[in-house]
């Protein structure tokens, strides 16, 4: 920047100079002005620098399924859910029985029976499947929801217990395992179930 200057300073200085000697001196090309004294810049190559290293990014995966299996929260949960279905499930198949038992014997007596008492008869055994129908859906009803709660809670426990061992561990991610379908070379990934399975059960499950 200060030799730009500099030669720009030069110049100005030459400019009277330059118009007289074109008015006295016959029109010939103009030569380009030669500054003395200045070296012609030389160009030094630019050092060549190495690209950094990528760094390693570090992610664990996990298997949820075996987590949830294995877990003490997710026995804990299993067990209270079983408890609750298979009370449903009794209640459910001994209505079932009852009105197969129903069936067999108005199915013999039918033809002994009045139209009326025929119709009746009847008339009894469909009320009470449609009360068997009902029952299964309230069933139905009364499962999944909790199923759902549990699951959720099952899962909720897991990703915390990741969130914590991930974070100690210095893993950028810990994700689950299907999920894991391409890693680049810069990428380490690492298998963390049996170590988050015992982050899980270090703790008395609720």
């Amino acid at each position: 920047m200060l030799r730009f200057h500099h030669y720009a300073f030069i110049g100005l200085l030459l400019l009277p100079l330059t118009a007289i000697s074109a008015e006295q001196a016959p029109q010939t090309a103009a030569e380009p002005a030669v500054v003395k004294g200045t070296d012609t810049p030389k160009t030094t190559p630019s050092p060549t620098i190495a690209s950094p290293k990528a760094p390693v990014v570090r992610i664990g995966y996990a298997d949820l399924i075996k987590l949830a299996e294995k877990s003490d929260v997710g026995k804990v949960a299993k067990t209270h859910f079983e408890a609750k279905a298979d009370r449903l499930k009794t209640q459910l198949e001994t209505k079932q029985k009852l009105l197969e038992k129903q069936k067999a014997t108005l199915e013999a007596k039918l033809p002994t029976y009045t139209p009326e008492q025929r119709a009746a008869k009847i008339k009894d055994y469909e009320r009470k499947v449609e009360e068997l129908r009902k029952m299964l859906i309230k069933a139905d009803q009364e499962l999944k929801p909790m199923q759902e709660e549990l699951i959720k809670d099952i899962y909720g426990t897991i990703a915390k217990a990741a969130r914590e061992y991930g974070s100690a561990k210095g893993f950028a991610a810990v994700v689950e395992k299907r999920e894991l379908l391409y890693l680049g070379n810069n990428v380490e990934a690492e298998d963390v179930t049996e170590d988050l399975l015992k982050e899980l059960n270090k703790k008395p499950a609720q």
